[in-house]
């Protein structure tokens, strides 16, 4: 477990996964084992949504991809490579058609492996200061490769009528749960503060886009995206790639709390 620490906040990152953001004697982040979804945070990458109705296929310049719902990148594992007392960076690497073993196969997939054509470089770092917590993600690889980026952290909520707002309107927890598995989009959006017990900022640079979801009361997820994966059918999922031509290209989310 690493442990970041500045004054009264204190972070737990779990070989990657942001497991604990703690400050006022509370937990703003979802824990595991309580109803809701088995993590704390991951990443989706280089696909957001799902692909069983595609036949698990996505479509790139260098031939179709046998991904998953949300992409391979959540099936390798994080190596710790820089850390301090309020700094971790950690850190994934593929091999073009690597094949790596699907962990939700057989009971949730009927591919028993996943693979992506192009080699990836992907870092996570955070980052603690005095203003809140710092999450981003580098990402160096092929030049051109097609990807999709989505930040899936989870938050623990307390109260019963927390809100989610942005600069444009108020969402109820309701709405999130009407949504379903589809997720609510939220378009064209770079900050949404999360108010429950206290008042939580997420905001971010990269993305422009979010999607809620949340099948219980007790948390909610808020996705910063690159691409909402529903607007679109499943085999053309292509559609929403961006490509990459900044090596690396840097994503980020900046985490808040206020009293």
């Amino acid at each position: 477990m690493t442990k970041l620490f500045f004054n009264t906040t204190t972070v737990k990152i779990d070989v990657g996964e942001l497991v604990s953001f703690h400050k006022y004697q509370h937990e703003f982040m979802h824990q595991k084992g309580n109803p809701g979804w088995r993590n704390a945070d991951t990443e989706m990458f280089p696909i957001i949504g799902p692909t069983a109705n595609a036949n698990f296929s996505v479509s790139t310049p260098k031939g179709a991809a046998i991904q998953d719902q949300h992409g391979l990148l959540r099936e390798l594992e994080y190596e710790l490579i820089e850390s301090s007392d309020t700094k971790a960076i950690f850190k994934k690497s593929y091999t073009a058609h690597t094949k790596i073993k699907n962990s939700k196969y057989p009971d949730k997939s009927s591919e028993a492996v996943v693979a992506w054509p192009y080699d990836f470089e992907f870092l996570k770092k955070f980052e603690l200061n005095e203003n809140g917590l710092n999450i981003s993600f580098s990402i160096s690889g092929e030049n051109e490769m097609p990807f999709m980026l989505g930040y899936h952290p989870a938050f623990n909520l307390v109260t019963s009528n927390p809100t989610i707002k942005t600069k444009n309107k108020t969402i109820a927890l309701e709405e999130v749960l009407a949504a379903g598995s589809r997720a609510l989009q939220v378009e064209n959006c770079n900050e949404i503060v999360l108010k429950d017990k206290y008042s939580l900022s997420i905001k971010t640079k990269g993305f422009d886009n979010f999607m809620l979801w949340t099948e219980v009361p007790n948390m909610v997820c808020i996705e910063p995206i690159t691409f909402y994966p529903y607007a679109v059918e499943q085999n053309n999922l292509d559609k929403g790639f961006r490509f990459l031509n900044t090596n690396p290209e840097v994503f980020e989310v900046f985490l808040a709390i206020e009293s």
